[in-house]
């Protein structure tokens, strides 16, 4: 398996690593990642590979088989790096610090929403949810004030554990309907907005986001649409 450095230092852009394996499809798997991998509507880092001798462009990243099990994608026909070699790895750091941003205020954004999210999507500079919501907010612009508030309020981001049981004598984490929180080592990862009785947010989550609101910037809504006869997109722009 991968060691996921992501998840324990997000803010980590650059290290080592050794090659434990390379796929038949040309996919290269490490002892150790700092590559985030596509999941719960965040989009796959990329980056490059650069071991002596050679490099490697990394466009994607990929989930395994396995819940730790990371594949890092480089463009066809391009060298792989050998079994056994030592690489370094860095992050395209402008789109990993996007990605961070937008996946914080996307949380933001089902507070300031209190409905239940069916889907999502993450961009560098556009993001998305879908609510349960029959009918459109009637004030788009009290929405992104709200959101730019806890925003401007700097509340500290950080993350806790829980078991997998607990997970499920508390049903009321979860805030989206079609997307299940990671499982499979027997405990679920929470993402914290704010601090003690501060906090704002706490919900599971396996994704990147910053060490607090103020980093997002401001933000705007954009477009509210109909997708479906219960559901609305709400679109978030980083500005």
């Amino acid at each position: 398996m991968t060691e996921l450095l992501f998840r324990d230092d997000p803010y980590l852009f650059e290290t080592g690593g050794v090659v434990r394996a390379v796929s038949p499809d040309g996919g290269v798997r490490l002892d150790r990642a700092i590559f985030y991998p596509a999941g719960g509507g965040q989009p796959g880092d990329v980056g490059a590979l650069t071991w002596e001798g050679g490099e490697m462009q990394v466009i994607d990243a990929r989930k395994g088989e396995a819940p730790d099990d990371i594949v890092l994608i480089g463009p066809e026909g391009a060298p792989r790096p050998p079994v056994g070699a030592t690489v370094r790895q860095a992050l395209d750091t402008s789109v990993r610090l996007a990605h961070m941003r937008m996946h914080t205020a996307l949380h933001l954004l089902s507070v300031a929403i209190p409905l239940p999210v069916t889907g999502g999507q993450i961009g560098a500079q556009k993001g998305r949810l879908d609510f349960d919501m029959p009918e459109a907010p009637g004030d788009k612009d009290a929405i992104e004030a709200a959101v730019n508030a806890m925003i401007a309020a700097n509340h500290p981001v950080s993350e806790e554990w829980i078991t997998d049981a607990e997970l499920d004598a508390n049903p009321g984490l979860v805030k989206t309907m079609t997307v299940q929180p990671p499982r499979g080592s027997g405990r679920v990862r929470l993402v914290r907005i704010g601090a003690g009785e501060a906090t704002i947010d706490l919900q599971p989550c396996g994704g990147t986001h910053v060490r607090a609101t103020g980093e997002i910037g401001r933000v705007r809504i954009g477009k509210i649409e109909k997708k479906g006869k219960m559901n609305r997109r709400v679109s978030l722009h980083l500005d």
